[in-house]
């Protein structure tokens, strides 16, 4: 699954780099590669662990 998210990641920025025009077509291409980008990093750092983790758990304690 995280490569699938990578790969997804890397053609938006594709699509973004080498979408070139103007017209419609264009910009709502461009909008839908944001939103995949955005949805493909917010999945991918929901796995990464707080740096503050440790911290957390021994001012519970």
């Amino acid at each position: 699954m995280k490569i699938i998210q990578i790969v997804l990641m890397v053609l938006a920025v594709l699509v973004l780099l080498l979408g070139k025009g103007s017209g419609d077509e264009i910009i709502y291409l461009k909008v839908g590669a944001v939103i995949v980008f955005m949805f493909s990093m917010m999945r991918l750092s929901a796995k990464t662990p707080s740096k503050n983790q440790n911290k957390e758990e021994e001012d519970v304690q």
